[in-house]
């Protein structure tokens, strides 16, 4: 049984970390938005703006310097059992076979790994695994272990799933796959997704919403808001598509995150 979706609120959100030497770095700064149960948030943004920060605020692993994170009703201060993470890393126990490593949340919550068995074999038949359940991470490819890291999540029905970069090791192919997996999966549990990337293609392929950060301290530049039809396919020749990727690549020119060259391509 899926859990329902919940929203997730963030309040004047700031995160400030402190050096060794005792200088103060602001990661984060007013953070202000909500995302509205079941609906898919790309955060995408300059390396070292603080969108990585953002999923560990909203994951509880870290606390927050200002302002509040809401899950629901309720303030996240620790990590939260409605809350499913992916990160880049896919993090498998290697002496546990893909089928246990999905499984391993639902023993660590001290439920009957019997009764959700058959769902986690349906998972991985979902990513293309259905003959690898058995396999040792060892034994699968770099893909195929962040498919499992998928399953994993997914298996405990969280009502907000956060990713950090899932594919960002991945090469393009199996990168494609991933990113057509994952909209195939979300579409049939439709979780709260806030959903980490470096890739502006990605975000706007797989969101309702593209949250644009500014570089450190992080702000959101833009809120856009993607129109395309679902289910969407990769690669098609969708003007509304580029129009979304434009209007993002505008904003990092703007900042200097990207450059024109001078023929009116981009750099």
């Amino acid at each position: 049984m899926t859990t329902a979706a919940l929203a997730v609120r963030l309040e004047g959100l700031g995160k400030r970390y402190e050096t060794r030497q005792g200088e103060a770095v602001e990661a984060l700064d007013v953070i202000d938005t909500a995302v509205a149960p079941g609906e898919f948030v790309s955060v995408v943004g300059p390396s070292g703006c603080g969108k990585s920060t953002l999923l560990m605020l909203i994951a509880g692993l870290v606390p927050p310097s200002a302002g509040r994170i809401v899950l629901g009703n309720e303030e996240i201060r620790r990590p939260h059992p409605a809350i499913g993470v992916v990160f880049q890393t896919d993090l498998l126990l290697y002496w546990r076979t893909a089928l246990d490593n999905v499984l391993l949340p639902i023993e660590i919550k001290k439920r009957s790994v019997a009764d959700h068995r058959g769902r986690a074999e349906r998972l991985l038949e979902q990513v293309g695994l259905a003959g690898f359940a058995s396999k040792y991470p060892s034994e699968l490819s770099g893909g195929m272990r962040q498919r499992v890291a998928l399953c994993r999540a997914l298996i405990q029905d969280p009502a907000v799933l956060l990713m950090d970069e899932p594919f960002g090791a991945l090469d393009a192919l199996t990168r494609e796959q991933m990113i057509l997996d994952l909209q195939a999966l979300w579409l049939g549990v439709r979780s709260t997704v806030v959903f980490i990337t470096h890739s502006i293609e990605e975000a706007v392929f797989l969101a309702d919403r593209v949250l644009v950060m500014s570089p450190r301290p992080g702000r959101i530049d833009l809120d856009l808001r993607v129109t395309l039809p679902r289910p969407r396919r990769w690669g098609a020749a969708e003007p509304t598509f580029a129009d979304h990727v434009r209007r993002v690549r505008e904003v990092f020119e703007a900042k200097g995150v990207l450059r024109a060259d001078h023929s009116g391509g981009r750099a």
